[in-house]
Formats: C-alpha cells, sequence, structure tokens
C-alpha cells in the first residue's frame, strides 16, 4: 500500500500519457542521472534546490518528484511543495522502482532535440493530417508536454528549421521521419524508446491510415476520415492541432483499454 504523499509505478503508469497526467519532475543529482540517462515519459528535470522556480514552472499543476530511490531528494521536496500548497507526489521506488517495472518504457534523454529554452520546437509541413497530428500528440503526451509545433509550407521546412533552431520532422530526408514501411510516428516510438503494447496497437492504425494500407487495420480509414474532416472544418493549423489532441487520446485510450470492445443492436448481442 502506498504511503500518504506517495505513488507508486504501476499507478503512474497507468496516467502517462492522458490529458490529465501529472507533470513528471526528476529532480536526482547529476551524478546519479548521468549514470543512467533515462526518463520517465514526460518528465523533465530540475534541479532540487530550485523549489521557487520549479512552483513557477509547475503554475498551479500537479506534480510526481522522482528521484534515484524515492527517499530523501523526492520525499523533501514533496514537503516542500505541499507547504506552498502544490499538489505533489514523489514515485516510489524513484527511478529505480519505475526501472524495475516490466513494460514501462524510459526515454533516453539523448533522443530529445536540444531546445533553447523550456521547450522543444518542432517544424514540418502546413495542413497536417494524420501522421504530422499524431507525432505532436505523441510529443506532448509522452516526451515534453510544452513542445511547440511550427506548420510552414513543404519547401520552407528546411530554411524555417535552420533558422529558428526547430527538428524537422515528417518530410523526406530528415531523421523523424518515414523508415521503409514505416511512418514517423513509428520512428518516433522506436527513437524514443516507447514501444508498449498500446502505442504499437495505435501505430499500426496510424501507419495503415498515413501510408494508404488500410488492410493493416481497420479502423485505419476511420482515421482518415476524421482526419481529413479535421482539415476541412479548421484553417488555421495550429487551432486544428489542439481540436486533434482529444482524437488520439480517445484512440490510445481505445488501443490501451477498449480494442476488445465490441458494439452491436440489439444491445444484448454484443454489446
Amino acid at each position: 500500500m502506498a504511503a500518504p504523499n506517495e505513488i507508486t509505478p504501476p499507478q503512474l503508469l497507468r496516467l502517462i500519457g492522458t490529458p490529465d497526467a501529472p507533470v513528471i519532475v526528476d529532480v536526482s543529482i547529476d551524478p546519479d542521472f548521468a549514470a543512467d540517462p533515462f526518463l520517465i515519459p514526460g518528465a523533465i528535470r530540475h534541479p532540487h534546490t530550485d523549489i521557487p522556480g520549479l512552483i513557477a514552472r509547475l503554475n498551479g499543476r500537479a506534480c510526481v518528484i522522482v528521484c534515484q530511490k524515492g527517499h530523501k531528494l523526492s520525499q523533501g521536496m514533496v514537503a516542500w511543495l505541499r507547504s506552498a500548497g502544490v499538489a505533489a507526489e514523489y514515485l516510489q521506488g524513484g527511478n529505480f522502482g519505475w526501472r524495475d517495472l516490466k513494460n514501462a518504457p524510459r526515454v533516453p534523454v539523448a533522443a530529445i532535440p536540444v531546445s533553447a529554452d523550456q521547450s522543444t520546437l518542432w517544424v514540418t509541413r502546413h495542413r497536417p493530417k494524420i501522421d504530422r497530428l499524431a507525432c505532436p500528440w505523441l510529443i506532448r503526451r509522452f516526451v515534453d508536454r510544452t513542445a511547440r509545433f511550427l506548420f510552414v509550407a513543404p519547401f520552407e521546412v528546411d530554411g524555417v528549421a535552420e533558422r529558428y533552431g526547430a527538428t524537422p520532422f515528417d518530410v523526406e530526408d530528415v531523421f523523424w521521419s518515414h523508415r521503409g514501411p514505416l511512418c514517423t510516428f513509428d520512428t518516433m516510438l522506436d527513437e524514443f524508446g516507447l514501444r508498449t503494447p498500446a502505442l504499437d496497437r495505435l501505430s499500426t492504425v496510424i501507419r495503415g491510415a498515413d501510408t494508404n494500407a488500410h488492410d493493416l487495420a481497420p479502423e485505419a480509414a476511420g482515421l482518415l476520415a476524421f482526419s481529413v474532416g479535421l482539415s476541412r472544418q479548421y484553417r488555421d493549423d495550429t487551432t486544428q492541432l489542439a481540436a486533434g489532441m482529444p482524437l488520439y487520446d480517445a484512440l490510445y485510450r481505445w488501443a490501451r483499454d477498449g480494442a476488445d470492445e465490441g458494439h452491436d443492436w440489439p444491445a444484448d448481442r454484443n454489446s
């Protein structure tokens, strides 16, 4: 049983990837982190000595504090934060406890693009559909919740990336793009270490919709229809992305918890 102000790794695993997930803050000291340079999906790094800065950075959001083993560093910071009115818990067992949890993904920090501030910056082609909505969803839910995305004309992606220090994705001849039959979403799952059963199931649907291979998953045709509909409904790409986030939230919950559920009429046949 978890202690007061404590969350267990299985409990946290259920929250990660959902829109209401707490902010995960890794306060491990630098030598400990350098020895095992992986982050819990969506986690940010912050020094344990800068509590006022963290309170400002959280901006009222609930958080889970993580250190190497879940002892004095994280428990002390949680006590400080709660005394300041911040909803905070520490992770039982810390990063070691998370590492020991079966099927718990860990993001290699070296895979996350370097940013000039506390948010990563990405750029891709305008009028996003399918992969170019799925990838921002994945990044914001599992890598960097404050990531920013620029949508520009296809022939301007490289120039904007160079001029503004953005990371290009889902265009030809860049690192974050299609690889053989796999789409950019697959590439991100591989590079960020996010191959879980749920995300694998979701990636199959996305790949089928994005590459016109609807035989991969019956849901692919539906995702294409929703994506085309979003592009017709919203002229502004950033607004379209905001509208698409709940769609991928729902698809993820289907992939994680509801893929075996069916529906029929009359209701008592297969509801």
